[in-house]
C-alpha cells in the first residue's frame, strides 16, 4: 500500500464524517442558534453589554443619592438653609442689600462659556 493509498484513505474517512447526516444537522443548528435564533450569541452579547452599562449607572446613581441624603441632612439645619439659600440662590432678608463682588478671570469665563 501505498503512501496515495493512505491519504485518499484517510481523506475518504473524513469525507465520510463530515457528509455524515448527524454533523450536517448538527452543523446547521449551531449556525442557526449563534446567527438567526431569537436567543442568538449576538443578542445575548448586546444584552450583556446593556445590562453593564445600566449597573454603571445604578451605581452612579447610588452615590448621587448618597450625596442628596448629606445634603439634605446639612439642610435640616435652619442656619445651613439659610446659608445654602444665599448663597446659590441669592436670596436675602428684609432690609438688607447684597453685593456680587466679580473678579475679571470670572467674567471672562462666563462670557466664554455663554458663546
Amino acid at each position: 500500500m501505498g503512501r496515495k493509498d493512505v491519504n485518499k484513505k484517510v481523506l475518504y474517512r473524513i469525507l465520510a464524517i463530515f457528509s455524515s447526516l448527524y454533523v450536517l444537522i448538527l452543523t446547521a443548528f449551531v449556525v442557526w442558534m449563534v446567527f438567526f435564533d431569537t436567543n442568538s450569541l449576538r443578542i445575548h452579547l448586546e444584552l450583556k453589554g446593556q445590562i453593564d452599562d445600566l449597573e454603571k449607572q445604578r451605581e452612579y446613581l447610588k452615590e448621587q443619592i448618597e450625596a442628596d441624603k448629606k445634603i439634605i441632612e446639612k439642610l435640616s439645619d435652619p442656619e445651613e438653609l439659610e446659608k445654602f439659600a444665599r448663597e446659590q440662590y441669592f436670596l436675602k432678608k428684609k432690609n438688607e442689600e447684597i453685593y456680587l463682588i466679580e473678579y475679571e478671570d470670572s467674567v471672562k469665563l462666563r462670557e466664554k462659556n455663554e458663546d
